[in-house]
């Protein structure tokens, strides 16, 4: 199984929506897109995923299905700098000195009361069910499988969200798949997950951060820097 990530467009946060530069990244996704085999597109319900989305589904005249919980997260509380906003904090951690693979970043305080806390387990339960429903149990760091079907799907979503669900596949420290690992506007990643029916198996990162279809239309890595949803 092949799980391809998409990140949207250059956005209008505001209006939720693509910008003109952003249609044209969206056109040249799909393009990119076409020889993938994509079986199913999949998007979050917010505008600037689901236009994103759109240029793709009808390239392939495929359907596009809404994962509600696919939405960008919130962030922020109380007490916590930086407005909680989620890549500042992260590079902030690993300058501090922080290393959330010998430490519980959870229990951080950058993280432990920030609201972006509860989407993040939220977000990891509903993506271990589509998984599911494709034949893959995550147990840790590993996944059963349960099929031997062969399935490419295409999953259309935001800067946040997406870390999230990759943080969970792939069990790395959400901190620092902020930090090390952010993507640029309609980058294509690609995670493998081998198929052998009854046997255990592991998530492969095939590719990161492919951006070369957008390299002259786009002003490299850019981040959401306030909660909108």
């Amino acid at each position: 199984m092949r799980i391809l990530f998409i990140r949207h467009g250059e956005p209008d946060y505001v209006k939720d929506c693509l910008t003109e530069r952003g249609k044209k990244q969206a056109e040249r996704a799909s393009q990119r897109l076409q020889s993938e085999g994509i079986d199913k597109i999949y998007s979050s319900p917010m505008g600037r995923a689901r236009e994103t989305a759109e240029f793709t589904a009808k390239r392939l005249d495929l359907p596009i299905t809404i994962l509600d919980y696919m939405h960008e997260v919130d962030w922020g509380g109380e007490g916590i700098p930086a407005e909680g906003h989620l890549w500042t904090l992260s590079n902030r951690m690993m300058e501090e000195g922080f290393d959330p693979f010998k430490q519980d970043w959870r229990e951080h305080p950058y993280f432990k009361k920030n609201t972006v806390m509860d989407y993040y387990d939220r977000l990891g339960d509903s993506f271990d069910e589509l998984l599911l429903s494709y034949g893959y149990r995550q147990e840790g760091s590993r996944f059963f499988c349960t099929t031997d079907s062969e399935d490419t799907i295409a999953i259309f979503s935001h800067g946040g969200s997406g870390a999230c669900v990759l943080s969970r596949i792939l069990s790395l420290p959400f901190p620092y798949m902020l930090c090390v690992l952010p993507y640029a506007f309609t980058s294509i990643i690609i995670v493998e997950l081998p198929v052998r029916k009854d046997t255990y198996v592991h998530a492969r990162l095939e590719l990161f951060n492919d951006a070369a279809h957008v390299y002259d239309i786009s002003d490299g890595l850019k981040l959401q820097q306030k909660s909108i949803y």
